[in-house]
């Protein structure tokens, strides 16, 4: 079985979230994904709209995610990939080179990210 993992916050769930899940799925047999806790997000100076339990309740009922795990720091990629017999790592575009430093466990793919969307637009758009 090829296990894939993906990291975000995944506030707002939107068209974007689910595409790079879609695509993500598509490169193995199984996904984990693992969400900003509350906390986490805390420290990263950002609020979600949602608290940790919502969006896992969420990311837990889309159709191409096989587990959802809190992530609480920054530094719990490595454990993560290992602890969980990771093949592939993915994240957006975004984050190209990032996370380079994974590919002594696993392979590392940055997908490209949804044009016209992004939770930060949607929360500017109920501003606006």
């Amino acid at each position: 079985m090829k296990k894939v993992i993906t990291y975000g916050t995944f506030d707002l769930l939107h068209k974007g979230h689910i595409n790079i899940l879609r695509r993500a799925k598509e490169l193995g047999d199984h996904l984990t994904v693992v969400i900003s806790s509350d906390e986490f997000n805390e420290l990263k100076g950002k609020k979600s709209f949602m608290p940790f339990e919502d969006r896992k309740y969420i990311l837990e009922a889309v159709k191409y995610v096989d587990a959802v795990l809190p992530e609480h720091n920054w530094e719990q990629k490595i454990s993560d990939v290992v602890d969980n017999e990771i093949d592939v790592f993915v994240m957006g575009d975004d984050w190209t080179g990032k996370f380079d430093f994974l590919q002594d466990y696993c392979e590392v793919i940055y997908l490209p990210r949804t044009e016209g969307i992004s939770t930060t637009k949607i929360k500017k758009d109920f501003k606006d």
